[in-house]
């Protein structure tokens, strides 16, 4: 090794000790006679002293050495005079007087800062990812993503569970998202696919006796990217084996609190256990299946109210069998006149980009002798009033705000409108957790264009057994046996139990629109299989980069990836996707065809 200790140990325990540190120039501070380098490596920072007069030979590689130059120092540990400790370093009592130093590497001017912290244009960091690695803020990212797989690892091998890869070229199947595909040379015409998930495969696995499977699972899909999206990631896979859901629910949820507690650094749970909310539950009162419940604002029917008003828009829809929604903004109202007609017109405005129509409101006064603020305060009597503030356990000074339009219109716009407002109002504490469960999702929606069922996860999730007989009499009623564990507004774990029995697969294929003959072409090898003895299983995936992204508090999984892709799908760094070579193409039988804009031809 070119170092004895690294740059974060070395403590006054070590005086006196003859040591070798290697790093990079973090800060080079030249005081004529005396040099002081404070040497940064992964683990931390510590100060080199190269005085001229006792080190006559570091003192000119001290002198000209620049940030990010690479060193090796060696010399004795010291502690610092006193008053000159700095209580901002873990290495702060000590400093390494040098006795010789050798550069290892010099360095040009980086783009950027290293060693502070500062905005960077991401485009930027992207182009130098390497050196944006080299920052302190992106170690503790990587690291930490490194603690939580380590830790997953362990507490799931002293479960029983058995680690298992699964192949990366696959069959190409249809499974919701696009497959990337990837051509064979010895095959040509064919194509293997990168797998969406290794979902036919664990559940293969569960055939093959191992009853307890996990893996941590590169996953690919073609799909438009966003801040919680990139086309490649990382899930940890689970399956089990003679299970019913509370059972994989129950070890998930002891996992996550385990992590959170054992590895997520000042972030505190907001229950245990972690609540469960229907599907039903989740849109009705938060517009979304995977709500941030850090904060209220949820959704309250008042239709039996606001149909009974001499408002004619909410008298129409409710006896049209629209629903009118109320959500309360805490104090939110107590805000000059001109200034809450401003706030909710932009409200107004954003409801608009949801499909909503508009968005009535009410602001309750903070005087109790004042009146109630608000266009349609007039169409409500005074009991009406009463009736609503108690359904909503309004206070004075807060803003009342109505929707009224199709359910998927009200659910589009409460979500839009929750998420804004908590944003504005600085209600998203990051050191907060607030797992919930929503569970009962519907087997199926409903594809108004093709005119066929849609699994709402994937054709392999079972029904609840109560519902079985809704297949064949009302298959839009029917329940899937799904569960999603949701964490601040972001789904991170899915999954479900599964079908393991052929003639229950095989009842589905109809239903989503497909032949049983491109079914078994599709699928054929899961069909046999699950005529050899298939158990009763389940399992769940949850996202290690949205994990990793929300214990670094993160503002998205770009953060904790290493050499993650931008929003348009592109390595900057490594100017990929690229053209292939024309040998290339010609050697897999492949003609690319770029069709031109026709305005641009």
């Amino acid at each position: 090794m070119l170092k004895t200790h690294n740059c974060g140990e070395l403590r006054v325990e070590h005086a006196g000790q003859q040591v070798t540190l290697a790093g990079w120039v973090n800060r080079q501070r030249d005081q004529g006679g005396v040099v002081f380098i404070d040497l940064r490596d992964r683990w931390g920072i510590t100060q080199v002293v190269v005085d001229e007069a006792t080190s006559p030979q570091a003192h000119p590689i001290a002198r000209d050495a620049r940030s990010e130059y690479v060193l090796q120092v060696q010399g004795v540990v010291r502690v610092r005079p006193a008053g000159t400790a700095n209580p901002e370093l873990e290495t702060g009592e000590i400093e390494v007087v040098a006795q010789n130093i050798t550069l290892l590497n010099a360095s040009r001017t980086p783009p950027f800062y290293i060693n502070k912290e500062e905005r960077i244009e991401e485009v930027r960091r992207m182009q130098y990812r390497y050196l944006d690695l080299r920052r302190p803020s992106m170690q503790y990212n990587i690291v930490l993503r490194h603690r939580i797989i380590k830790f997953l690892r362990d507490y799931l091998d002293a479960r029983g569970f058995v680690e298992i890869e699964t192949p990366i070229l696959f069959k190409t199947t249809p499974e919701g998202a696009r497959d990337f595909l990837v051509p064979y040379r010895l095959q040509p015409g064919k194509f293997y696919a990168l797998p969406q998930s290794p979902q036919q495969l664990k559940q293969l696995l569960m055939v093959a006796g191992y009853e307890r499977y996990f893996q941590i699972a590169r996953c690919f899909r073609d799909e438009d990217l966003r801040g919680e999206r990139q086309p490649e990631f990382t899930q940890l896979d689970m399956e089990m084996s003679f299970i019913e859901r509370e059972d994989i629910m129950q070890l998930v949820e002891g996992m996550m609190i385990a992590l959170v507690e054992g590895v997520g650094t000042n972030k505190q749970l907001l229950w245990k256990p972690f609540p469960r909310l229907t599907y039903t539950e989740a849109m009705e009162k938060y517009g979304s299946d995977k709500p941030d419940l850090r904060y209220g604002m949820a959704a309250v029917d008042v239709s039996d109210i606001a149909g009974k008003s001499g408002f004619g828009v909410f008298q129409t829809n409710v006896a049209e069998g629209r629903p009118v929604k109320a959500m309360r903004v805490p104090g939110a109202g107590a805000v000059s006149g001109t200034q809450l007609r401003k706030d909710t017109a932009e409200l107004e405005d954003l409801a608009r980009s949801a499909g909503a129509k508009g968005l009535a409101w009410m602001a309750l006064p903070t005087d109790e002798n004042d009146e109630v603020k608000g266009p349609i305060g007039k169409f409500f009597t005074v009991e009406q009033k009463l009736e609503l503030f108690e359904r909503l356990e309004a206070r004075p000074g807060d803003l009342l705000l109505f929707l009224s339009d199709r359910c998927e219109v009200v659910y589009n716009a409460v979500d839009i409108l929750r998420r804004t407002l908590a944003d504005k109002l600085n209600l998203l504490d990051p050191n907060q957790f607030a797992f919930i469960w929503v569970i009962d999702f519907p087997l199926f929606l409903w594809d108004e264009e093709n005119k066929r069922w849609d699994p709402s996860q994937h054709m392999f999730t079972a029904p609840m057994p109560e519902d079985l007989p809704l297949l064949d009499t009302d298959p839009g009623k029917a329940r899937g046996s799904q569960y999603d564990l949701v964490c601040n507004g972001y789904e991170v774990a899915g999954g479900s139990i599964r079908i393991h029995d052929r003639a229950m697969q095989e009842k589905i294929f109809p239903l989503i629109g497909q032949t049983m003959e491109h079914a078994r072409e599709q699928f054929g090898h899961m069909l046999e299989a699950f005529e050899y003895g298939t158990p009763p299983h389940g399992g769940i995936a949850a996202g290690i980069d949205r994990l990793a992204m929300l214990f670094a508090g993160a503002p998205n999984i770009r953060e904790v990836i290493a050499f993650p892709k931008t929003q348009t799908g592109s390595d900057i760094m490594a100017h990929a996707p690229s053209p292939a070579e024309p040998g290339q193409l010609e050697e897999l039988g492949i003609a690319v065809v770029i069709e031109e804009d026709k305005e641009d031809a």
